[in-house]
């Protein structure tokens, strides 16, 4: 009983169970008192006295987590979830794993919780990889150790491969980059992990969770994968009956209310502080330019010389033309005609006489 109206998208099985205590959930007209109760498909089931309609087929999302958002549906210290800031429209869905508080990137979500389970199962061997920032020195060689597994505090973990991709040169601590690669995605296992090897996470984003990738999705931005990429990527995980049977138009992605992200030092090592979330900035209208009349009214060119009308031409339009070779050149001081006589006194006369 609490499968089906898990599956149906009325409540978590923890909340059906409470709801069967209260009374509210009744079979065929009787009320139930325990949840222990099989259901058939021609079974009358209703909550509150309202029918409960059939489960719609598996659907699955790709959702950004920003940090500050902690994955669960309600959370005791009363800091925001991932689930208050999903878009409006979507139905009651399940995260596939958790990305902890200050852990950032992908996180699947489906309202299929058979999926979300065995998604999330070891031993199916789905690849997470994350992206590492570490405050700290390693070598390639140290990080190679941990593709024979470690212990931590009782714990063991298995083969992780680790990539060192970039790193500050010196003798000081400084901010280095992790590609960590593994199959198990036990609680907080990146960071234990490489706190192990004397490092200090402080920034995580997981790039990939099984066949899905973050891509291009900014933070708070929700896309649903559309029903052939389930039927081909999950079907082996998916009971036929809720296989998607039919293509349908996926909308783009959509925006969630964004958590702030705590200042840098600020809880980053503790589990951080309590983010406000706030709503993603609207982009103002961008104002029409208004030009004045006559702006960009075109400047009186200089003449380059002299004008001449051709003939033919409409209107008698001008054209300006180029000197010819013997013609002096505009704006010079005329010279007279070749072979005249020049005035005033010849060359070598002496003064002429006064009076």
């Amino acid at each position: 009983m609490a499968k089906v109206l898990a599956r149906a998208g009325v409540a978590s099985r923890r909340d059906v169970e409470k709801l069967i205590a209260e009374g509210r959930v009744a079979l065929n007209g009787e009320v139930l008192t325990t949840p222990a109760i099989k259901v058939g498909p021609d079974d009358l089931l209703t909550v509150d006295g309202a029918p409960v309609g059939e489960a719609e087929p598996t659907r699955v999302w790709r959702y950004h987590k920003p940090t500050g958002l902690v994955t669960t549906h309600k959370d005791p210290k009363g800091r925001p979830t991932v689930f208050e800031h999903l878009p409006e429209g979507l139905p009651r869905v399940i995260s596939v794993g958790r990305l902890d508080l200050n852990s950032e990137g992908l996180l699947l979500l489906t309202n299929d919780g058979a999926l979300a389970r065995a998604l999330e199962m070891p031993t199916n061997g789905l690849v997470r990889r994350y992206r590492a920032r570490a405050r700290g020195h390693t070598t390639q060689a140290k990080l190679d150790t941990l593709l024979n597994g470690i212990t931590v505090e009782g714990v063991h973990y298995g083969p992780i491969e680790a990539r060192l991709d970039k790193a500050k040169e010196g003798g000081t601590a400084a901010n280095l980059w992790i590609t960590v690669t593994l199959t198990e995605g036990k609680n907080r296992e990146v960071r234990k992990v490489l706190e192990a090897l004397g490092l200090i996470v402080n920034r995580l984003i997981r790039l990939s969770y099984g066949p899905f990738q973050l891509g291009t999705l900014e933070a708070g931005e929700v896309e649903e994968v559309g029903p052939r990429v389930i039927r081909e990527q999950l079907a082996a995980h998916i009971d036929p009956a809720s296989l998607p049977s039919a293509d349908r138009r996926i909308a783009p992605p959509a925006r969630a209310a964004v958590a702030e992200r705590p200042a840098a030092g600020d809880g980053q090592r503790r589990g951080g502080g309590q983010a406000k979330a706030r709503p993603a900035p609207e982009r103002p209208a961008k104002a029409k330019t208004e030009y004045k009349p006559g702006w960009a009214k075109p400047k009186k060119r200089p003449s380059r010389g002299p004008v001449k009308t051709v003939r033919g031409s409409p209107e008698g339009r001008p054209s300006a033309t180029k000197p010819s070779p013997g013609s002096p050149k505009a704006g010079a001081r005329p010279q007279g005609k070749p072979g005249a006589p020049r005035r005033g006194p010849p060359k070598g006369a002496g003064p002429r006489p006064r009076g």
